[in-house]
């Protein structure tokens, strides 16, 4: 009777090795585009044979604990088969497919250490039975050398496609291994989500259809939307779309998406938002829009379906699809999306696969990190050049993407601009910019507090409470010194009170003070945030955050001479040192309104072409361009859009977090996911002074936790010292 090798126990079930081999290179083979199917094949084949050592069948047929590493041993045998490059590319993804894909070493490594020259030193039991069940294909090298060569042109670019071409195909052994592991031993079968793109593009089509077109401003709206539907036809790897704030971005994009898939027969559709306050409309958008013809993955750190209203199988699906994002429409971060692709870790890295043949929408592509710019445009050459998906750039300030794509991308990528004619942009145009230059508080709140409505809109989380503070009347608050739970109280209390006040006061005469409503803000407020007031004054920063911050400023174009302010505190005692609001200074000396074309393309000329050598030090080619030391794992590592040098400290607000809270007190665990939206977040030199001051504790999860409530205010957050009391 021969031998049986066990992969998988499940009760009285076993999964043999040779089983769960060919069903993960089958999976592995279906998840990949034609051109890695062979390669990712093989790769399934490989990826367990270490399983056949002696050792580990004892383990697993016996229920040992016993550690036996087997990941390597696929990669060791890949040596008898494959060569240079192929060879790299698989033991790379063999044996980091369960603790990630390591840093490549050097030839001189020892056995102890985990690089993969490290790793393919160390001895192995004999599992050379798995050539009697498993029959390892031949794969034509030439032809993989001769695609990894194309569109290269120095040994940093071979680097950079060679490793974006590694963690794809992980990603595609990845999902397959994990997929086909819990199919036997959960007997989970986990479903896409789906989505009719022809019923939502009608859907879509009638809710633009019932727009009125009366006003010179709806229809410059139209025309602008028009320039971007007659381009539907055309075949491009990524679209501009410039469209001024008010222009209809959002719907627009998405009907050019929808359009683009059904024409290309594109599997899904990704929405990439820069901040997690503007997920939450866009999401409550598409899901009213489309209704049941969608069911959209809403995947962010801030968010937890467990605390959604949606019924418990649809969130086990929902769960399982934030996985490896099998739906058809997601709507996401682009820390979640760069991150994933960047990452050398399967439970991000499973994802990567399913960006394959999808359209892609990047909201505000103007906010693409400036540090991480080279390798974000990178990813993007790459899933549309590589991987067969479209790219969509959707801004208001559009800087030069052909350029910028060619000088620190792929040269030839196939660029279209579906806005032509930009002359109907002056329609949009709702408010002045003047620079009041130096300014102290009490005159800032002064000219505040003169309109109907103020925003203003600072650096500074401090700043903010300090402006705040000697504010009078109807005020608000907003920064990231608050949790995202008051956060969203807050502005919604800020939407009702301004809907009021211009109920009340339509022609705006005679508007006692106490109604009057100034709101105070970090640059929080600036991107999706959809809030219309009086007037605007923003403390001098980045263009792009000035333009932004003005499309707060008479929204509607109701309203004649609106104004946004930029300005610089004087009581500050702080120098400029910011490169971009040095920049923007400079501007308003150059131009007489900030806001036109040239002004956005002279602030980007000089942002991203004068600190080409910043741009370029995060290339993963920069840490090594020899594909056999790629620093997979120091890369992904450092791979950081946000830095940490904030910590999170999580707040009670409402009877759910502070049950979740006393959970963690008792258990020593806590779900991270749910608790986002009760967190604040303050600085590492604020984190330690709060710890002097004994106040937060994480009880041994790792979960900071504010143990004294008095020194949190639902109006400002955080304030680091108690109220006084009298007893």
């Amino acid at each position: 009777m021969p031998k049986v090798y066990i992969a998988h126990k499940n009760d009285d079930s076993i999964q043999t090795v040779k089983e769960h081999c060919y069903a993960t290179a089958d999976l592995g083979e279906k998840y990949s585009i034609d051109k890695f199917k062979k390669i990712v094949y093989a790769i399934g084949l490989l990826h367990d044979i270490g399983k056949y050592q002696p050792s580990f069948q004892n383990k697993i047929k016996n229920n040992l604990n016993l550690m036996v590493e087997h990941s390597t041993c696929g990669a060791i045998a890949a040596k008898e088969k494959y060569h240079n490059a192929l060879l790299l590319l698989m033991q790379y993804c063999i044996t980091g497919h369960h603790s990630g894909i390591p840093d490549g070493g050097s030839k001189d490594n020892t056995p102890d250490m985990n690089t993969l020259f490290g790793r393919l030193k160390r001895e192995f039991e004999d599992y050379t039975a798995y050539k009697e069940e498993i029959s390892i294909p031949e794969i034509d090298e030439d032809e993989f050398n001769r695609f990894l060569i194309e569109d290269c042109l120095n040994p940093g670019d071979i680097a950079e496609k060679f490793s974006f071409i590694v963690r794809y195909c992980f990603s595609c052994l990845t999902d397959a291994d994990s997929n086909d592991t819990a199919s036997f031993c959960n007997g989970i079968h986990n479903r896409s989500l789906h989505a009719n793109f022809k019923n939502c593009l009608k859907r879509l089509d009638d809710k633009l259809n019932s727009f009125t077109c009366s006003t010179n401003l709806q229809k410059a709206r139209s025309q602008i939307q028009k320039q971007v539907y007659y381009k539907t036809d055309v075949d491009s790897e990524i679209y501009l779309m410039n469209m001024p704030t008010g222009s209809g971005k959002t719907l627009c994009s998405m009907k050019f998406a929808l359009e683009r898939a059904i024409k290309t027969n594109k599997k899904r559709i990704i929405y990439i938002i820069p901040y997690n306050s503007i997920i939450d409309q866009t999401v409550e958008l598409f899901e009213a829009l489309f209704g049941k013809d969608a069911e959209i993955l809403r995947h962010q750190s801030s968010f937890s379906y467990d605390d959604s209203d949606y019924d418990e199988d649809y969130k086990k699906v929902v769960r399982l699809a934030t996985e490896n994002w099998d739906a058809q429409i997601i709507v996401t971060t682009a820390i979640q999306f760069f991150e994933s692709v960047y990452s050398n870790k399967r439970g991000k890295l499973r994802k990567l696969h399913n960006m394959a043949d999808s359209i892609l929408v990047f909201d505000e592509a103007h906010l693409m990190p400036e540090d991480y710019l080279q390798p974000c445009l990178r990813a993007v050459s790459y899933i549309t050049r590589i991987l067969g998906s479209e790219a969509i750039f959707l801004t208001a300030t559009m800087p030069d993407y052909r350029k910028l794509i060619n000088e620190y991308s792929l040269k030839n990528s196939v660029i279209t601009n579906l806005i032509t004619d930009t002359s109907l942009f002056e329609k949009f145009r709702k408010c002045s910019f003047e620079n009041l230059g130096g300014i102290d508080i009490q005159k800032l709140i002064l000219i505040a507090q003169d309109k109907p409505s103020a925003l203003i809109v600072v650096n500074k989380r401090s700043t903010a409470r300090a402006v705040y503070s000697l504010c009078k009347g109807k005020k608000f608050h907003l920064s990231t010194y608050m949790t995202a739970y008051d956060r969203k109280l807050t502005i919604d209390n800020i939407k009702s009170e301004l809907s009021e006040l211009e109920k009340d006061f339509p022609n705006t005469d005679d508007i006692p003070d106490d109604r009057r409503i100034t709101v105070v803000s970090t640059s929080l407020i600036e991107a999706g945030v959809d809030l219309d007031f009086h007037c605007v004054l923003r403390e001098l920063s980045g263009l792009d955050s000035v333009l932004q911050a003005g499309g707060r400023c008479n929204r509607e174009g109701k309203r004649k001479d609106a104004a946004v302010y930029v300005f610089s505190l004087n009581d500050q005692g702080s120098v400029l040192t910011s490169e971009r609001a040095n920049i923007t200074k400079g501007l308003f000396s150059d131009y007489k309104d900030i806001s036109c074309e040239e002004c956005i393309d002279s602030y980007y000329e000089r942002l991203f072409f004068m600190n080409k050598a910043k741009i370029e030090s995060k290339a993963i080619s920069k840490y090594s361009s020899n594909i056999a030391s790629v620093k997979f794992k120091t890369y992904a590592d450092e791979f950081k859009i946000i830095d940490d040098t904030t910590v999170s400290i999580v707040v009670e607000r409402d009877d759910l977090s502070r049950e979740l809270i006393r959970n963690i007190q008792i258990t020593g665990f806590g779900n991270h996911r749910k608790l986002q939206k009760y967190a604040f977040t303050v600085y590492r030199y604020e984190f330690e002074e709060l710890i002097k001051q004994h106040i937060i504790d994480d009880y041994g999860s790792g979960i900071w936790c504010l143990t004294n409530k008095d020194y949190y205010d639902e109006n400002t957050g955080i304030k680091f010292e108690a109220s006084d009391y009298l007893v």
